[in-house]
C-alpha cells in the first residue's frame, strides 16, 4: 500500500516529454516562469534517448540534470521506456502511475501532430494516462487523480496555437537550458565523434526565432504557444 503524498511533494505542474530536451524546446520559458512564481514544476522523460545520433545515455542524463537545475525543477524522473518503441504493453500504466505519484493539477505533453513519431506517441500515451488516472478501479493500489487540464506544447511543428505565454522575462533561462544539451545542439567540429543532424544546424537559433515571432504578434519579446482539446477556462478576463 502506497503512503500518502505530503503537500510539499505534490506538483502543481507535471511535464512529459519523449526525450530529454523535448520539454525545454517547447516550453522551457513557461517552466521557468511558473517556477519563479513559486509553483512546483516537475518533468518526466519517457525514454533515455538511447537511439539519438549524438550523445550517450549518460551524457544526456548529465545534460538533463544541468538543464533541470537551470529551470529550477522540483523533480525530474525518467521512465526508461524504449526510445523508438513507445506504446508497448505497460507504458500507459507507467505514465498513469507517475501522474498519481505526483498528483499534479496541470499536465503538459507534446503536440500530437509533430514530425517525430515518438513525440506523437508520447502525446497519445499521456492523454490516455490522464484519463485513466481518474478511474479509481484502474491501478486501484494508487489513489485516483483528477487532472484539471491537459495542455500540449510544440516541439518542431507549430499550428493551431490556442494559448500563448509571455516568456520574455525568463527567456535567457530557456536558452541556457537548451545550451546545456551540448551533445545535441552544438555544431559538429572536425574529429568529433558526432554527426551533423538537423539539431546541430543552428536549431536553437530557429527555436528562438519561432518564439520571437509568436511573441511579436502579441506585443511581447518572446512567447511560447500551446493548444488544448478541452476549453481553457479563466475566472476573470
Amino acid at each position: 500500500m502506497s503512503r500518502e503524498q505530503t503537500a510539499d511533494e505534490k506538483l502543481d505542474i507535471l511535464v512529459f516529454g519523449a526525450h530529454p530536451d523535448d520539454a525545454e524546446i517547447g516550453m522551457g520559458g513557461t517552466i521557468a516562469k511558473h517556477v519563479a512564481a513559486g509553483l512546483r514544476v516537475g518533468m518526466c522523460d519517457l525514454t533515455e534517448a538511447e537511439m539519438s545520433s549524438n550523445g550517450t545515455v549518460e551524457s544526456r542524463r548529465k545534460e538533463a540534470e544541468e538543464a533541470s537545475s537551470i529551470l529550477g525543477l522540483a523533480v525530474r524522473t525518467n521512465l526508461a521506456l524504449p526510445d523508438r518503441g513507445l506504446g508497448a504493453d505497460g507504458h500507459i500504466e507507467a505514465i498513469t502511475a507517475e501522474i498519481r505519484r505526483w498528483q499534479p493539477r496541470l499536465v503538459f505533453a507534446p503536440y500530437w501532430n509533430d514530425r517525430h513519431p515518438d513525440h506523437n506517441r508520447c502525446s497519445a500515451l499521456v492523454e490516455e494516462a490522464v484519463f485513466n488516472a481518474k478511474l479509481r478501479r484502474y491501478l486501484p493500489h494508487l489513489p485516483a487523480v483528477q487532472v484539471e487540464q491537459l495542455y500540449f506544447y510544440y516541439i518542431n511543428d507549430v499550428e493551431d496555437v490556442r494559448l500563448a505565454v509571455d516568456v520574455s522575462g525568463v527567456y535567457d533561462r530557456k536558452l541556457a537550458s537548451l545550451r546545456a544539451y551540448r551533445s545535441q545542439f552544438e555544431s559538429v567540429q572536425a574529429g568529433e565523434d558526432r554527426v551533423a543532424t538537423p539539431l546541430t544546424g543552428r536549431y536553437v537559433d530557429n527555436v528562438e526565432a519561432r518564439d520571437r515571432l509568436l511573441g511579436t504578434a502579441r506585443g511581447w519579446s518572446y512567447a511560447e504557444g500551446f493548444t488544448v482539446k478541452k476549453p481553457h477556462t479563466v475566472a476573470l478576463f
